[in-house]
């Protein structure tokens, strides 16, 4: 009983692992797609997550809400955060800084 156990607990861990990564993949590329948008520059080519938990959505299912955090450059100096919230695997939001516009 314990080995069925430890089994089904391994594989949670190796569904829930290879969630995760899906999920900041897709916020990573709805960063470089909003900065290039913005005209921007997406630095350090990573999305860290910074926070998650369980929500409901519009249908009443649960998902796993995630927020993650990146920085951009407007101007090459000054570095600016920016953040995608996500709701299983759907952005819902991508906010940024406000930063300065290079003339």
């Amino acid at each position: 009983m314990l080995d069925l156990f430890l089994i089904l607990l391994l594989l949670l861990l190796a569904y829930y692992w290879s969630s995760a990564t899906k999920a900041r993949e897709i916020a990573f590329s709805a960063a470089v797609v909003h900065c290039r948008k913005m005209d921007v520059m997406l630095l350090d080519d990573y999305a860290a997550l910074t926070g998650q938990w369980l929500k409901r959505d519009d249908n009443g299912k649960v998902k796993v809400w995630r927020s993650f955090q990146f920085e951009f450059s407007s101007t090459g100096e000054e570095r600016y955060h920016g953040k995608v919230i996500m709701l299983g695997r759907k952005i819902l939001s991508i906010q940024m800084e406000p930063y300065r516009v290079q003339e």
